[in-house]
């Protein structure tokens, strides 16, 4: 029990501070989020739009500029989220498999990783919220830092997913860019609206869409849909984890050739 928190603590602190260490991730965090919400506001009209959120049932009415900045806000938190997890899954496969021939317990080096997922998240959803108080009339802060967690935490699985998958940066760099672009895309309600999408309530970010959006421009706060959120990281993290419990496992044939080394 013992080696098996010392395992959890120690990786959680190596992966958190491998975050810091990535000046990439950091400018991602720090500079693209509040510039991709400015890009919103100055590039959208101040014309009041219709716009269909189902959590409430009926049309809601607010300036498309504000519309635009949640949606973009949800967005930007995705990207980062997923570049963020990505790349840090991605560059420590072999130091995770060393650690694993060391002896070291899988399952809580792997609970660390879902852990760093959820604090990074935690983070870049804090920092969002206030960006967008500033920047908004907000009127349930308190309900949109959730709806950006659970975006955060969903994209943070995928994060995680494709960086035991993939074979290249590259590989996934590019298909966290398309998920995020096509999920925020047809999840803006003004698109949606215009354009009458059908099966939008299957993709990731739906729940916490309709939660975000509510919460921000009007005084309801759907908490049923957030919840939709949860779902899905569930989903993504036990894959994550299955894919990291497979493919970091020691070979049957490399670790019969360490024993007869040893032995021999």
């Amino acid at each position: 029990m013992r080696l098996s928190w010392t395992a959890f603590t120690e990786l959680l602190r190596c992966t958190l501070l491998g975050h810091l260490r990535n000046r990439l991730a950091l400018v991602l965090a720090v500079a693209f989020i509040p510039v991709w919400i400015a890009v919103a506001r100055l590039c959208t009209s101040d014309a009041v739009v219709r716009i269909r959120l189902d959590a409430l049932g009926a049309p809601v009415f607010a300036r498309a500029g504000q519309v635009g900045q949640v949606a973009s806000a949800l967005g930007a938190v995705t990207l980062v989220a997923g570049f963020i997890t990505f790349t840090e899954t991605f560059q420590s496969r072999q130091m995770d498999r060393r650690l694993l021939l060391a002896g070291y317990p899988r399952l809580p080096m792997l609970l660390a990783k879902l852990a760093a997922v959820a604090l990074t998240t935690a983070v870049l959803a804090s920092y969002t919220t206030i960006l967008l108080w500033i920047s908004l009339p907000v009127h349930h802060p308190g309900a949109l830092g959730p709806a950006l967690a659970g975006a955060g935490l969903v994209y943070g699985g995928i994060g995680v997913l494709l960086g035991s998958l993939v074979r290249g940066e590259l590989e996934g760099f590019f298909l966290i860019i398309m998920l995020s672009l096509v999920d925020t895309g047809l999840q803006n309600p003004v698109f949606n609206t215009l354009m009458d999408v059908a099966g939008v309530s299957a993709l990731p970010l739906y729940g916490v869409t309709q939660l975000a959006l509510s919460s921000a421009l009007t005084p309801h706060t759907p908490w049923a849909y957030g919840l939709l959120s949860l779902t899905w990281s569930a989903a993504t993290g036990l894959l994550a984890l299955l894919v990291l419990h497979s493919h970091r496992r020691p070979s049957r044939s490399r670790w019969s050739g360490m024993m007869r080394a040893r032995t021999g």
